[in-house]
């Protein structure tokens, strides 16, 4: 079912959305070589109990994983995909790292993922996420109300094959609000005007994953969390929720 937010509950959403992007930053701000990812975590974690947040990801277990997520964020580097798990591996220089963060906040959720580069970046990896962005920001504006969902996916699935990269075809974006995942569904690549239409109060954590090979093909690590790239190129992950407004797309994660 999906639920139609009010006006008071975009603002807790909002609320629990700017913990999402200090703790997001936090996690970039910790990042450098020679750091274990698994600080990247801590640093997260830090910042959710200050505010006073639950992580919807420490704990969580989705049909497909063997066993409840260890951490508060979702740490992806290089050829992994999304859903990375934090451990003491080092950062190395030239490395692209994904964050996947969440916060609750007074009964409401916020999620959202960036990349970046740690230490002398690889220019193909810039574009890599630097497309990544362009895909994100062609579905934020395509979420407006008369819209359908459709449109926001045909939006970001035209900005990733132009950018001849790769996308996992059976993982995307989701409604967002009292839980991480609600309804509808939110596909990376559709078709215009179809599906189901936006309306002032929806809101959606839309969210581009691309690989940079071109292929749409992915493997899962024995941790039945990660997901890699099936050729071991790089890949990347920038998420935002937002809401659907008669006065455009609101981002509720920005800082």
């Amino acid at each position: 079912m999906v639920e139609i937010k009010t006006d008071t509950a975009l603002e807790k959403m909002r609320e629990a959305g700017r913990v999402v992007a200090n703790a997001l930053e936090a996690a970039r701000a910790a990042a450098a070589v020679g750091v274990r990812v698994r600080e990247l975590d801590e640093a997260a974690h830090a910042v959710l109990t200050e505010a006073g947040a639950r992580s919807p990801f420490l704990g969580y277990r989705p049909s497909f994983a063997p066993t409840p997520f260890p951490a508060v964020i979702c740490a992806s580097v290089n050829d992994a995909l999304v859903h990375g798990i934090p451990t003491d591996d080092r950062l190395r220089d030239g490395d692209l790292v994904s964050i996947d963060c969440g916060a609750e906040l007074d009964g409401w959720t916020g999620d959202a993922a960036i990349s970046f580069t740690v230490g002398t970046p690889r220019p193909a990896d810039l574009e890599l996420i630097a497309a990544t962005q362009r895909a994100l920001d062609a579905g934020i504006a395509a979420a407006t109300v008369g819209h359908r969902m459709g449109d926001i996916s045909h939006a970001i699935g035209t900005v990733v094959s132009q950018a001849g990269c790769g996308m996992p075809t059976d993982f995307g974006g989701h409604g967002i609000g009292r839980t991480m995942h609600e309804d509808p569904h939110v596909a990376n690549r559709g078709r215009p005007g179809r599906g189901f239409p936006l309306r002032h109060g929806l809101t959606l954590a839309i969210e581009p994953m691309l690989m940079a090979s071109g292929r749409d093909e992915y493997r899962t690590d024995p941790d039945g969390w990660t997901l890699r790239t099936i050729d071991g190129s790089r890949a990347a992950h920038i998420e935002h929720t937002i809401a659907i407004t008669d006065d455009g797309p609101r981002i509720l994660t920005l800082p």
